[in-house]
């Protein structure tokens, strides 16, 4: 694979689809170029990392330049989404590198990365909006160009996106509680475009496949953390078949009577699946974001206060909503209020077709719940 142009593509329906790589992608390889850049004088021709995903990635630089009379060096990746609509697509994505007297790799954030201003996100309160995995690649990029060149010392890291204030007030991050600039983000480093009609399409496809295994049986997860915490709790042995369903919770529910399996279990984190308390059964964003909204009203429900219930509105997570009700102790009796209405919406939406019960976690409380009849259908299929 040439660095002018990332050649890795997923099957969408009839159509190939080129992939992306993330900001945390760029970020890293910008700061290997920068870290090379500094302790040698010389830009490098290219510059390559393994994506979490497996996947490389080799770029030229798009910006290189040394600062401060040679104590410090910026290096530039230019964003490429591929055939995903990204509104980072196109952005430079600049680390600069400088050599410090503290020991060890210190990343930060400069111009057009945002800082968080609320509790509950991938970073503490007043840090750059950089999530960990974008900043383990960083430091691996970093550590492997130091390695290779024999400096042992401290460098400081600092990622900017010039434009990246005016595009972030263009996204969620002031609502979530991200200021002034974008977050890097990514936790497989590849971006997989695909249409929505075309990840439908998918799902009957996955569906259509499980079904012809003649168990009956299916788990429905909307994304990698569902599948992530299946494999932690031992759920991924049970033999049943695993399909991911993006947000597109209905469709999947529908593609599951038409294909006629009788107990179906969804599992999802809560930051996806309490918005299906509210009847909501496309959870992008985009179409609807009621987690706080129904959080709070649950908890009216159970008895919280005003002042507790105004905390959970402005709350930028839901992590932060079951921090906030596990300080009130009211965690259970909220999160089981929020567990029989999101029954009740599961059912209406099956209307008999087959057995249905919903499992909620969270990535940093773990398991939160399941709905009574999950419990039951996992004492069967155990």
């Amino acid at each position: 694979m040439g660095p002018e142009e990332f050649t890795h593509y997923v099957r969408s329906g009839r159509s190939m689809l080129r992939c992306g790589y993330t900001t945390g992608t760029c970020a890293a390889l910008a700061a290997e170029g920068a870290a090379r850049l500094l302790l040698t004088g010389r830009v490098p021709d290219t510059v390559s990392l393994t994506t979490p995903k497996g996947i490389e990635v080799s770029v030229r630089l798009a910006d290189a330049e040394l600062l401060e009379a040679g104590r410090s060096a910026r290096c530039g990746v230019r964003k490429d989404a591929g055939d995903d609509y990204d509104i980072t697509n196109g952005m430079l994505v600049c680390s600069t590198v400088r050599r410090s007297a503290v020991p060890g790799i210190h990343i930060d954030g400069g111009e057009g990365v945002g800082r968080v201003t609320k509790p509950g996100l991938d970073q503490p309160v007043g840090a750059a909006a950089i999530n960990r995995a974008p900043r383990r690649m960083i430091q691996e990029q970093v550590e492997k160009a130091c390695g290779e060149l024999g400096y042992g010392g401290g460098l400081e890291v600092t990622v900017s996106i010039p434009g990246g204030a005016e595009a972030a007030a263009r996204t969620f991050n002031p609502v979530l509680g991200v200021e002034g600039g974008l977050s890097i983000l990514g936790t497989s480093g590849i971006v997989e475009p695909m249409s929505e009609q075309a990840i439908v399409d998918t799902i009957a496809l996955q569906q259509r496949q499980a079904a012809a295994e003649g168990t009956g049986r299916l788990i429905l997860t909307p994304g990698n953390y569902g599948e992530d915490f299946l494999r932690s709790g031992g759920l991924d042995g049970l033999g049943v078949p695993v399909v991911k369903c993006s947000n597109f919770l209905g469709e999947a529910l529908d593609i599951a009577a038409t294909e006629g399996f009788r107990q179906v279990l969804l599992v999802g984190h809560i930051g996806k699946l309490v918005k299906v308390a509210g009847g909501v059964m496309n959870t992008h964003s985009r179409y609807a974001d009621c987690r706080t909204e129904l959080f709070c009203a649950h908890a009216a429900l159970c008895g919280a206060g005003r002042e507790l219930c105004r905390t959970l509105m402005d709350a930028a997570t839901t992590d932060a909503c079951v921090e906030l009700l596990d300080r009130a102790g009211l965690r259970e009796q909220v999160m089981d209020s929020l567990l029989s209405a999101i029954q009740l919406h599961l059912e209406r939406w099956a209307a008999g077709a087959y057995d249905i019960g919903a499992v909620i976690f969270s990535n940093v409380y773990g398991l939160l719940g399941r709905t009574g009849r999950a419990k039951e259908i996992l004492e069967r299929w155990n």
